[in-house]
């Protein structure tokens, strides 16, 4: 990692720039002074006391925003810190993540909240927004103080991992939180209808002799939740789409005016229950939701390609060793993801599924509008929050070679295309990779 002082002007030159929420695509040279952007020229001859950044042959974008990652502090430091999970951040193009509050303690209190701002401060590496619990202690029985959570600098609220099984209670947090203007951010699962299911209900799952979790228990709270908005008038964001019905849902909500917005995760864009089947039952595959269909992976590809889908969110969920070397109906769900986003996503720009800008698009600004974070921009004045990409790097990915604390990558061993090889946060460079 380096580190560039906070007054230098720093110019990142020749690269292409991909900034959606200014509408500029082309070769460009950004300049950054006093921890904003300056200028972005087509021409421009560099001051001699700047640190410049060569970026020919590759995208220079705003810095990317994560919606949804465990940072694991308080309670699992053995897992991730804030430290730990920040500097992953940063390898991986991210200037920006929220903190789910699955903590333990949970965040459902101020003294919460302040502990992990104070800790992302320390660490200064990327910007992190801390989410609040929909309920004390995320049990799904009665909600959390909103007004706290907001003013100690809470961005949304969830309970993720646990879905609101009581349409009464969601519906109060809807109304509750629309007092505090938080978005109500959740986690849609039937808990009766998936039962003991570990990964998608489904042939693969027959043929590894599984217990199946069907899609329908995600679908239906889906549309469970969509009415409440409708009633309500509540904002409403789904974590971690995986099925067709739920996008589909979506969509029609989104055509009708709903204050709806969704996130999807790069592995659920990605891979399907045919890779558990052939992975020899790798607990690295195993996640909740559960990886699912081809049919599934193909409707949420096509809802983020026609923003159906508002931004991807990797679900970052750091493990020890312990949880997921162990039989696959008893390992932890989950799986690092923040330094493997870019490339894996990438990888649909190439098959022709997704457009480039629309890639960066939902990782900057339509992440952004999702819980009204600022950022996702390189307009002039904007503080300066950039990700410099390169489209073409290979590397292998060696887990005891990443920033996370945790393993637990199913694209373990893999050579991947596509990486961050500089972040620079508020104007300083927190993250430099270079092919060795």
């Amino acid at each position: 990692m380096s580190q560039s002082h906070d007054n230098e002007v720093l110019i990142i030159q020749g690269g292409r720039v991909i900034d959606p929420a200014t509408g500029i695509d082309g070769v460009r040279t950004v300049v950054v002074r006093d921890g904003r952007v300056a200028e972005v020229a087509e021409r421009l001859e560099a001051p001699r006391d700047a640190r410049v950044i060569d970026a020919r042959g590759r995208w220079v974008t705003p810095g990317f925003v994560d919606l949804h990652v465990h940072l694991r502090e308080p309670g699992h430091e053995y897992k991730e810190t804030v430290e730990t999970g920040s500097r992953a951040a940063a390898a991986g193009g991210f200037t920006a993540v929220c903190a789910m509050p699955n903590t333990v303690p949970a965040n459902d209190n101020a003294s919460v909240t302040e502990l992990i701002l104070a800790r992302a401060a320390a660490a200064g590496l990327a910007r992190v927004y801390p989410l609040g619990c929909i309920t004390r202690g995320r049990k799904g029985e009665e909600l959390a103080e909103y007004g706290e959570l907001k003013a100690a600098g809470c961005v949304a609220v969830t309970d993720d991992g646990s879905p609101v099984a009581s349409a009464a209670l969601m519906r109060r947090a809807l109304e509750y939180a629309q007092a505090f203007g938080l978005p109500v951010a959740v986690h849609e699962e039937d808990l009766l209808l998936v039962g003991k299911g570990v990964m998608n209900e489904g042939p693969p799952a027959t043929r590894l002799g599984l217990t199946g979790n069907p899609a329908q228990a995600e679908e239906v709270m889906v549309v469970r939740d969509l009415a409440l908005a409708e009633l309500t008038g509540g904002r409403l964001h789904f974590c971690h789409l995986s099925a067709a019905g739920s996008v589909r849902a979506v969509r029609e909500a989104k055509r009708r005016g709903l204050p709806v917005t969704a996130e999807v995760s790069p592995h659920h864009l990605t891979l399907s229950d045919e890779d558990v089947a052939a992975s020899d039952y790798d607990t690295d595959l195993k996640m909740n939701p559960p990886l699912r269909s081809a049919a599934d992976v193909r409707a949420v590809q096509e809802g983020l390609a026609d923003g159906t889908i508002d931004a991807i969110a990797t679900d970052h969920a750091p493990h020890a060793v312990e949880d997921k070397k162990v039989e696959f109906d008893a390992a932890a769900n989950g799986i690092i993801g923040l330094e493997t986003a870019f490339p894996v996503v990438a990888e649909l720009c190439r098959r022709g599924i997704l457009s480039e800008r629309r890639l960066v698009e939902a990782l900057t600004a339509g992440a952004c509008r999702c819980f009204g974070i600022p950022g996702g921009t390189l307009a002039v004045g904007a503080v300066a929050d950039v990700a410099v990409l390169d489209p073409n790097a290979e590397w292998a990915v060696d887990p005891e070679k990443l920033c996370s604390r945790a393993r637990n990558t199913p694209w373990k061993g893999r050579r991947l295309r596509g990486r961050a090889t500089h972040t620079v946060l508020g104007g300083r460079l927190v993250h430099e990779w270079s092919a060795r």
